[in-house]
């Protein structure tokens, strides 16, 4: 079997497993199951790696980035902690220029609103959005030094060793055992975890110790507001609910028009059990969100057509389940074949493409993959993810969701605050609205304590008219019906609840939005760029060069004087002014190391533009300026030189156009 075939079977089997867990199957089929689809995954790995690209020489890589100073571990002197990184000067100004031109990208592009929100959070709001559930998982500690682990992990590991060592010895019964055991890990009770670790005899990694008693943790950062320490809260796992529960405020400064869309550039925090693979996988990092704000019947986007014509890499669900191959697939004709679900989604697949080509991410690794149905979340409509392929397999750096009207749901119905837009008629129409009538007596008496929680079934029956009009046909047949809430069933009579259609004139409706959020994990992007930019020298494998576009290049122009001559000073000096005043980060070099040195110095930082002010320069009130990718260089008088490099960082001016005024010199080898 080919890769591309074995990566659809392995797609279909991981679904088919997912759907067993999901709907409880039986043990047996689980297990059968999981073998078929840990024995595909074999298959999978024991072919090459995908070759796409260079070959990246990592270690290279990761020594340039600590060397320079981009990323460094923090709290690097006491030992560090997993999970935490800083950003050096290089560093930090590429994020602050990639940052930029995601603003000016998308929000300039689409006039996006920005907005600013608390990294802290009141438990209310992230139980609401079901973010508190959500993010637990059960852990368990070593005895001896106190260290955390992720319970069902410690399980599948010691279990996966186990038959690699000693599973030739055993019967295909016990081994179907022992991978049940593995299976069923994640479902397991505190109770359950517990019997399991005790009857393998599993210690901690680390110090070879027991284990506690296993125990719900939360993988959310928990503190408290105030000094009392009753007020719970949250650092934030996520940037996206805070515009949600802006929204009323927003679409009033928007003045009530939707569609529209907001930002939110900021860290979010998540207590990882194991941080791996640098920025890919940490406990504090950086989201880019937007969320696209639509009536729920016309997702259409303004400037459809302005993409429509653009190629995408897709990897549908269909294909996954398949030929496990990606198709290239132009967006207008995506959204006719109903392969993305709508404009909205498909104008920000698109203009995501283009982004990350912009910043120099090789789009020969690139592809958009759709989640198959047993990914998605039950609110979600459509979903897909920008994947990159690194050293270490294709990443997920940005998600695309249409997340229909789920948050603002959740939050209107908890806070009792109207989160819906206004859609005006041109002339007064007929509606069909669906008219609820409640007997509050009668189901006050009937659920008295419960009365929180039948609410909010109620309340989710008043927002779904398909709901409430199926509710209604039960009652209608039987006289009686259940309304389930929160896993938890509640018997109404006819006599306590009805629901009608009814007709009227309207000039205007009220709707929830829909929400289209793509989102971007903006430590993963960088991780992007420095793969696909970083290249070694053919015949230097020392000499590292970080192969920035202008646009996010942390420094854009070197000035290296070819000698410690006080004669420089004054010209180093000028161009440093002219430069800077222009907003043109500069960087200047007037140590005594050779020019061939101090070009490899700024290549490991990425600047694509050096300037060599050397002896004739007094005389000719010319420079030398060198191209980094190319090394090729050419004279320009000093009065053109700012304006110039000006226009070659922004783009205007091409490197191949300004030869055509200043011929590139003789090469000469870079010592």
């Amino acid at each position: 079997m080919d890769r591309d075939s074995l990566v659809a079977a392995v797609a279909r089997q991981g679904a088919l497993v997912r759907e067993l867990k999901k709907n409880g199957g039986a043990a047996k089929d689980i297990t059968a199951a999981v073998v078929i689809l840990n024995d595909l995954k074999a298959q999978l790995n024991a072919l090459a790696v995908e070759a796409v690209g260079p070959v990246l020489n990592k270690k290279a890589l990761e020594d340039l980035l600590v060397r320079k100073m981009f990323v460094v571990p923090s709290f690097e002197i006491y030992g560090g902690v997993a999970g935490f990184y800083d950003f050096g000067p290089p560093g930090a100004a590429l994020k602050g220029n990639l940052l930029n031109a995601w603003r000016r990208h998308f929000l300039m592009e689409d006039d996006v609103l920005e907005i600013e929100c608390t990294n802290i959070m009141p438990e209310v709001v992230l139980k609401t959005s079901g973010h508190v559930d959500r993010f637990t998982d059960l852990m368990a500690k070593c005895t001896k030094s106190g260290e955390c682990y992720r319970a069902d992990k410690l399980v599948e590991d010691f279990i996966e060793n186990l038959l690699a060592k000693n599973g030739s010895t055993m019967s295909s019964e016990q081994q179907e055992k022992h991978r049940l055991v593995a299976t069923k890990a994640e479902s397991l009770s505190p109770e359950e975890m517990h019997a399991v670790i005790q009857e393998y005899g599993i210690l901690s990694p680390g110090h070879g110790a027991p284990l506690s008693f296993p125990m719900p943790f939360n993988l959310m950062f928990k503190c408290h507001i105030g000094p009392e320490g009753s007020h719970v809260g949250y650092l934030r796992p996520e940037t996206a609910q805070g515009i949600f529960l802006n929204f009323r405020r927003l679409l009033e400064y928007n003045a009530g028009k939707i569609p529209f869309g907001c930002a939110q550039i900021g860290n979010a925090f998540r207590n990882e059990i194991a941080p791996r693979n640098g920025l890919v996988r940490v406990r504090e990092f950086q989201q880019a969100e937007i969320e696209w704000f639509v009536h729920p019947e016309d997702k259409s986007h303004a400037k459809f057509d302005l993409v429509g014509d653009q190629l995408l890499t897709l990897f549908p669900k269909n294909l996954q389940l398949t030929t496990g191959k990606t198709i290239q697939l132009s967006v207008r004709e995506a959204v006719k074949q109903k392969i993305i679900a709508n404009e909205s989604l498909a104008y920000y697949l698109a203009r995501t493409s283009s982004f990350v080509k912009s910043i120099g991410i090789d789009m020969e690794r690139v592809r958009f993959r759709q989640h198959l149905d047993t990914e998605m979340a039950h609110y979600a409509c459509d979903c897909w993810d920008l994947e990159i392929l690194l050293s270490s397999g294709w990443v997920e750096c940005a998600g695309h969701a249409d997340r229909s009207c789920y948050d603002l749901q959740v939050h209107a119905a908890k806070s009792k605050v109207e989160m819906v837009g206004t859609l005006k008629y041109d002339a007064p129409r007929a509606v069909e609205l669906v008219n609820i009538k409640l007997n509050k007596g009668k189901i006050g008496k009937s659920f008295k304590s419960d009365m929180a929680i039948v609410n909010k079934g109620l309340e989710a029956l008043s927002v779904d008219g398909k709901a409430a009009l199926s509710f209604e046909a039960a009652l209608a047949a039987t006289g009686s019906a259940t309304l389930k809430v929160d896993g938890r069933e509640f018997l109404f009579t006819r006599d306590m609840w009805s629901a009608t259609k009814v007709t009227k004139m309207m000039s205007e409706e009220k709707f929830m939005p829909s929400v289209i959020e793509p989102s971007f994990g903006v430590g993963r992007i960088l991780t992007a760029v420095f793969e696909h930019t970083f290249y070694t020298r053919e015949g230097d494998e020392k000499r590292g060069v970080m192969s920035f576009p202008p646009i996010i290049a942390p420094i854009k122009v070197a000035i290296l004087p070819l000698s410690t001559a006080k004669e420089f000073t004054p010209v180093m000096q000028q161009l440093e002014r002219e430069l800077r005043s222009m907003g043109i980060q500069t960087k200047s070099d007037a140590s005594s190391v050779a020019i061939g040195r101090k070009y490899a110095r700024v290549d490991e930082l990425g600047v694509p533009f050096g300037v060599t002010i050397d002896f004739e320069t007094g005389t000719d009130k010319c420079v030398t300026v060198r191209e980094r990718d190319s090394c090729a260089q050419m004279r320009i008088p000093l009065a053109k030189i700012s304006s110039i490099l000006k226009s070659l960082i922004e783009g205007t001016l091409t490197w191949k156009e300004l030869s055509k005024t200043y011929p590139i010199l003789e090469a000469k080898k870079e010592e």
